[in-house]
Order: C-alpha cells, then structure tokens, then sequence
C-alpha cells in the first residue's frame, strides 16, 4: 500500500524567531519513503536537523518576521495491515525492565501519576495483568471522554481530562499513558499521520493524530483510547513522554497560526488529488506545547 502524506502551515511572526519543528517522518519510517519533497520554506530559509534524547527528527529555523510557510509531500510503503494484537502479551515486572524504559512509567507534565494512582489501582488493579489490562484502560478512557476538535486546550492534563470529561486526541493519549503508568505499564506518547484508510471517511479536515505505546513482552505495541480499534497506516512523526516532548512546532517568541493543512489518503484512491487542496482549520489547533 502506498500513503500520500504532507503538511501545509504557515505562521505570522512580528519579528525574525527561532523555531524547532517535528514534522520529520520518524527515523525508524523512513525506509519506507518511496519519494518525498524536500521541507520547503516561503520565504526559503536555512535548516539544520538533528535528533533529540527520544529518537525524533528535529528541525531548525529561523522564521522571518512577516509570514513564515512550511511545506512537505510525501508517499510511503505501508504493510496494509492493522496494527499488532498480541492478547497474550505479559507484563514485564519494573525490576526487570530495560533502563531505557524507565522514564516511560514516571509523571510528566501532562501525566499526573500522582494525581491519578489511587483511582488506577481501584479500577484495574484486579484485572488480569498484560494486554487485557491496557485493553481495559484503553476502553474506560474511550467511554469516559467525548471528543471534539472544540474542546482542544493545550494545558488539558490527563486529570483534568478525566474530571472535564472532554478532549481531542491527544488528552485520550495523555490520561491512557497516565493510568498505564500508574499501573507499573511503561507508556509513551505519540503524534503521526492516521488517514482514513479502511474505515469511513471523517468529514471534518484531516489533522495530526495521537496515539500512544505500550511495553509488553518486550516490544512497544500502539494504542489508540480516541478511536478504540485497530487502524491501518499509522505513520510516526515522534515519541516522548507526552505533548510537552514531541510538539509539532515550538517557537521561541510570540506567532499566529494562519495556515494549517494535512493529507493522509492511500494514493491509489485518489490518484489526480492535488496535495495542496485541503481545508484550512486554524481554529481549535493547537501546534505549540
């Protein structure tokens, strides 16, 4: 299967600012890029990429005062296939685990363990241990939230998230990610490209998605609270410990969102598609941690 991807933002900045985005195709995907354009800038700047302590691609710019426009136009190979299921997946007891999974199961900014661990405890803490207990927070978080791209807030934690009982993709990532820690499951937060494929198509504009990974029987499996099913055609842009870790677009000094546009679709369905025509939503995105 072949995934037509890409990205259109553009910011206003009143004066030239530093900026740092992950928007690069994770590092472990980009074998599978069959051809790609590079990161255009209007007006055209210089960049330089380097990889942060998570693994993720990072870019660096400095964006003009005046507006700032960021471009790039993929397709990738995916398999087709629906993410891993592996319900015989055990936990690994915290002595034994890898070092480089440890700071997967500590708090972080928006993942209040502290705030959340009794109420972990209580509702899953009798389940049986492995996939079936992620299984089980992935489904009360799904039931507990409603989504809305309105009810987008960048400071929403996982325990706000569950009193508020509202959030976009992310805050169904943060309050999974919170209770699997809490339950001793090393978790991590991702953000990538999710299209439509195998599933009826989303009216609203497409947009970045999070999901989030667990550590089971050695491997990291994705998971999805928001949708609550396997998907096909996850493409990875980054992993971290949440949002805070891994935003799409970081300024150093104040900005105006004034573009933002994404495509995802498998390429043979709409083959004369133009990549550029998608529909702007500025309202209710929020790029910045």
């Amino acid at each position: 299967m072949l995934i037509r991807l890409g990205y259109e933002i553009a910011i206003e900045c009143p004066q030239p600012t530093p900026l740092i985005s992950l928007l690069e195709i994770h590092p472990d995907r980009q074998g599978t890029i069959q051809r790609q354009t590079r990161v255009l800038t209007s007006p055209a700047v210089h960049s330089t990429v380097y990889t942060d302590m998570f693994g993720n691609a990072c870019r660096r710019f400095m964006a003009p005062a005046g507006t700032f426009r960021i471009l790039y136009d993929a397709v990738v190979e995916d398999s087709g296939e629906h993410d891993e299921v592996n319900m015989l997946a055990r936990e690994t007891p915290v002595d034994q685990l890898p070092a480089d999974t440890l700071c997967y199961l500590l708090g972080s900014r928006y993942c209040e363990t502290d705030h959340l661990g009794s109420l972990a405890w209580n509702l899953f803490g009798h389940l049986p241990s492995g996939w079936a207990k992620v299984q089980a927070i992935v489904d009360y978080v799904h039931q507990r939230l409603s989504f809305g791209y309105g009810y987008a807030r960048s400071t929403r934690t996982a325990a706000q998230a569950h009193e508020e009982r509202v959030g976009v993709c992310r805050d169904f990532a943060h309050l999974s990610i919170a209770l699997c820690r809490c339950m001793n499951i090393p978790a991590r937060y991702v953000n990538g490209y999710l299209g439509d494929i195998g599933v009826p198509q989303d009216p609203a504009p497409m947009d970045f998605s999070a999901w989030f990974e667990v550590f089971l029987d050695g491997k990291w499996y994705a998971f999805d609270a928001r949708h609550n099913k396997r998907r096909i055609g996850r493409i990875v842009i980054a992993r971290g410990r949440d949002a805070t870790d891994v935003p799409l677009l970081h300024s150093f000094g104040p900005h105006q969102l004034t573009t933002f546009k994404v495509w995802t679709y498998e390429q043979e369905s709409h083959p004369a598609t133009p990549p550029y025509h998608g529909v702007d939503r500025t309202a209710g995105v929020h790029l910045i941690a």
